[in-house]
């Protein structure tokens, strides 16, 4: 017969489970938690929006970092084509190299330019107000008299370029911050890159290294075309000022080439500078200015533009301009010359989204 189960043995009933109890943030209807998510993805969007604002320009300086170390890895690379020796090797060489251009220009060019900077805004300041005054006397409806102060503050903007020419750096500490942030992305970019994408999801990562490789052969090219340009109107528009014997025709080629790095805006500063010292010299001398001008933007606009048009970023003018205006009103003269770099990389990013939606 078989004996009763102890009282030990016997199973003990389960502890009655008390209600769970519900707090603030807890929400049962479905259609309110998927509203309230949609609002929290709003929120974080606004809440981004405006910290990249707030951090906009710590943002810019890494951009320009990037920018300068694409014209870096750019040398480096082209230099590879000649000389078979290591990536590190090659980056510092194109450092050295630019240093020693630096140097050179400061030793040998540094006193003449500076010499002509200084001279430089008060013929802007003479000429225009002969400008101004010959329209007076046409029946132009301009009074001179009026035009003082505008004509003061352009010549106080020339003053700003010219004295940065000359040696006065106002952005000398992000200037450093630029070049310094730049060799490091240039000596090891996949690091880098590696690095941003690891914070992706897995399934975006490979999208990712993808579009970042066709930003920086983007990149590279676009930069590529607008040094060749500043060298070929730099360069020209100083020998053929010299062979005419224009004044500060160093001065004026050397901002020539520097301004042609900001498409649709450097080259009318440029040519008004070209022309207002021209006209200083007489009729005839600022009639030649005007055929240099032309004739250097003639060749550059249909030769070396195009060439390099297509290999680069096909950009609107007017879409560049816009960016230009925009950039320079927010961050000033940084902006400005990143503008132009900022759409190309903005351009292959939505090109490369619209290629992955369209295959999905």
């Amino acid at each position: 017969m078989a004996k009763a189960p102890s009282r030990t043995a016997r199973a003990t009933p389960p502890p009655v489970s008390e209600p769970a109890c519900v707090g603030p943030t807890d929400i049962s209807d479905t259609l309110i938690l998927t509203e309230a998510k949609r609002a929290a993805v709003w929120i974080g969007m606004a809440a981004l929006l405006a910290l990249t604002v707030y951090l906009a320009q710590p943002l810019l300086v890494i951009f320009g970092g990037m920018v300068f170390a694409a014209m870096i890895d750019g040398g480096a690379r082209l230099l590879g084509r000649v000389l078979p020796i290591g990536r590190a090797w090659r980056v510092t060489l194109v450092l050295l190299l630019a240093l020693a251009f630096l140097t050179w220009t400061a030793m040998f060019a540094g006193s003449q330019i500076a010499s002509q900077a200084a001279q430089l805004p008060g013929t802007v300041e003479a000429q225009a107000m002969r400008l101004l005054e010959w329209l007076e006397s046409h029946g132009m409806g301009f009074k001179a008299a009026s035009f003082e102060n505008l004509v003061d503050k352009l010549v106080g903007g020339v003053s700003q370029i010219t004295s940065a020419v000359g040696g006065v750096i106002g952005g000398f500490t992000t200037a450093f911050l630029i070049t310094v942030m730049a060799i490091y992305f240039a000596a090891e970019p996949q690091l880098y890159r590696r690095g941003f994408g690891w914070l992706l999801p897995q399934g975006q990562r490979d999208h990712f290294e993808t579009t970042a490789m066709i930003m920086g052969r983007t990149l590279r090219r676009l930069l590529a075309g607008r040094l060749l340009g500043m060298v070929v109107e730099g360069v020209a528009t100083w020998l053929l000022l010299a062979v005419y014997g224009v004044p500060m025709a160093g001065l004026l080629g050397l901002l020539t080439g520097l301004l042609a790095f900001l498409p649709n805006i450097g080259a009318p500063i440029s040519g008004a500078l070209m022309v207002l010292v021209g006209f200083s010299g007489g009729v005839d001398m600022g009639i030649y200015c005007i055929i240099v001008y032309i004739v250097v933007q003639v060749v550059d606009g249909n030769i070396i533009v195009p060439m390099v048009a297509k290999k680069t970023a096909d950009l609107a003018p007017a879409l560049v301009l816009g960016a230009q205006l925009i950039m320079g009103a927010l961050f000033g003269l940084l902006g400005l010359i990143l503008a132009d770099p900022l759409v190309a990389m903005i351009k292959v990013a939505l090109e490369r989204q619209s290629v992955r939606n369209e295959n999905s």
